[in-house]
């Protein structure tokens, strides 16, 4: 049974396209791995319930005490649609909080060992496993083929001793990359060691039940999945501890700092009309159905190819496109070169993931080619110059096939300016 909503506070739902009004043209927005915009059902909830429950959940009052049962509802509410119990729940700031607080959490109750992480993770498991090799621990990273999945065979000797962790990312937000998890899972569970996932660009696109996944620790974000920025939320599996990454007495002592009870709702919100969706279409992201019309209307333009997994495959995240663009003779074209050009049109895309595009130039292409090139287009083997020419396409519940019908003529002229510069 659903968790109800917060008392007093009127449940909204959003639009027909599931997004607050906005000055800009969502039509062209095509960035939701970056982050998505907060939909009216969200925002909404957050307004009504504003008034009521501003006041610090740990305090003993009745205005503490409304606060209080607010975060617990909307705790419930997100354990409910992700399968799990409700003091598996641990709020936090967002996707990168949650999987550091995991990893050096879970770290800090092990004697120092060896982590294993993917070589095609997020720049916040990145920091986090150079951060535990500076304190002794190991670093071993499990290759990735062509499409961006991970190389099973070599996982079984990776997991040997003095192996003790492993953090994977589920949906890879750059080149779209749906990891075996059942899999990889069982093979932890095997082996002894413990898993953390990274979900932050799969919840809300593909039913979770926590309960049944074979992982210990599971790291999710709001912002994603058209839930306000600033909060995320980390899963972890019962009997498990963790040191906490920032003391205090909140959260049942796994994460200090006064909670934001609104925030809390606009997350719980947002997941509940992304879960609603899934239902209605028998678990299946309508949005693959978008992705896959897009595709094809791409597939006729000269110089461009699809990196990562066949949408038939299953294995790729269902509202995500990823292409590497070239001239017509198969000169790669700089990626952000491509995205600027877009954007004169009007259209949001981006070219390798948010977070690693501030790392500005630190891998370059071939010289003078103006791009930086992706460490995970290189870790799937893929040339500098390649590596550089990347464009990401992520939908959202606003889309129509409409909204989609000029991007091919867009990206073709995007594509013609950028090769004639």
């Amino acid at each position: 049974m659903a968790v109800g909503p917060v008392e007093g506070v009127a449940p909204v739902t959003g639009d027909a396209r599931g997004a607050a009004e906005s000055p800009w043209d969502l039509a062209k927005y095509l960035d939701t791995c970056a982050t998505s915009p907060p939909s009216q059902a969200a925002l909404a909830a957050m307004a009504a319930a504003a008034p009521l429950v501003w006041a610090n959940p740990s305090s003993l009052h009745g205005f503490g005490l409304a606060a209080a049962e607010a975060l617990e509802r909307s705790r419930s509410s997100l354990a409910h649609h992700l399968g799990a119990q409700p003091d598996e729940v641990v709020w936090c700031s967002g996707g990168t909080e949650a999987i550091q607080m995991a990893l050096f959490g879970l770290a800090a109750q092990h004697p120092v060992g060896r982590l294993v992480i993917s070589a095609a993770e997020h720049p916040a498991t990145e920091a986090a496993a150079a951060r535990l090799q500076q304190q002794g621990w190991q670093l071993a990273r499990l290759p990735v083929d062509r499409h961006g999945l991970v190389c099973l065979e070599q996982l079984e000797q990776l997991l040997q001793p003095p192996t003790r962790l492993m953090s994977l990312i589920w949906g890879q937000s750059e080149v779209g990359s749906l990891q075996p998890l059942e899999t990889i899972g069982a093979q932890c569970r095997r082996a002894g060691v413990s898993l953390h996932v990274d979900a932050v660009q799969v919840v809300g696109h593909l039913p979770i039940d926590f309960a049944s996944l074979p992982v210990d620790l599971l790291s999710c974000a709001a912002h994603k999945l058209q839930g306000p920025r600033g909060i995320g939320a980390l899963l972890v599996r019962r009997g498990l501890n963790l040191e906490p990454l920032l003391g205090g007495a909140q959260e049942a002592g796994r994460r200090g700092g006064t909670e934001s009870v609104l925030l809390a709702i606009g997350f719980a919100a947002a997941l509940a009309a992304a879960q609603e969706r899934l239902q209605q279409h028998g678990g299946l992201d309508p949005l693959a159905e978008l992705r896959d019309g897009l595709l094809q209307n791409l597939s006729s333009l000269p110089g461009l190819r699809l990196s990562g997994p066949q949408p038939a495959s299953g294995a790729r995240l269902p509202h995500h496109l990823s292409l590497l663009v070239s001239t017509a003779a198969g000169r790669p074209l700089a990626g952000r070169a491509l995205v600027r050009a877009l954007w004169r049109q009007g259209y949001a895309v981006s070219s390798g993931s948010a977070c690693s595009a501030l790392k500005g130039s630190a891998l370059q292409g071939g010289a003078g080619f103006g791009g930086a090139a992706s460490p995970i287009l290189l870790a799937m083997g893929y040339e500098p110059e390649e590596a550089a020419s990347g464009l990401r396409l992520s939908l959202g519940p606003w889309h129509r096939a409409a909204d989609l019908e000029a991007l091919p003529r867009a990206l073709e002229r995007a594509r013609q300016e950028v090769a004639a510069a």
